[in-house]
């Protein structure tokens, strides 16, 4: 259920500690980019973000906790990603062999698979994925926000 029905949800990665980790990096305007496979996209019948479209970033309880506005998107083979994208991602990776293999990691688990209805799914240099770079709009405790203006 989207808590603020007039934005689209930014979902960084499944809930648990990486969500969390990701969305403290997005809320202290660390992490910039993120990067998914455009399967993902293509599974949940999902459009692509839009350079200018906003979307609320929600933690692992589902609550929207920011704002970010999308500044670009573009797809491209995975051996295509580059140094620049990787450090927008603000993980801390120092190349992108490093940062390939942490996401191949996430990309082939148990979660991503079931995610996309494949067992197999596996990525190659070629598999496309979707570079989405933005910014922080607000990162404010939305949830409380919603209350006290409903009060």
């Amino acid at each position: 259920m989207n808590p603020i029905p007039e934005l689209p949800i930014a979902e960084f990665a499944f809930p648990g500690p990486l969500r969390d980790h990701l969305v403290a990096l997005v809320r202290a305007g660390v992490k910039t980019a993120t990067t998914s496979t455009l399967a993902e996209y293509r599974t949940g019948e999902e459009p692509l973000p839009q350079v200018g479209g906003h979307q609320a970033v929600v933690d692992s309880a589902g609550h929207p906790v920011a704002v970010i506005e999308t500044t670009s998107v573009v797809v491209v083979r995975l051996a295509d990603v580059t140094l620049e994208h990787v450090r927008a991602e603000g993980e801390g990776h120092t190349s992108v062999g490093e940062w390939r293999a942490t996401h191949e990691r996430f990309w082939s688990s148990e979660l991503m698979r079931a995610e996309l209805a494949d067992a197999a799914f596996r990525v190659t240099d070629d598999t496309e994925v979707v570079l989405e770079g933005f910014r922080l709009v607000t990162a404010t405790n939305m949830v409380e926000a919603m209350g006290r203006e409903t009060q």
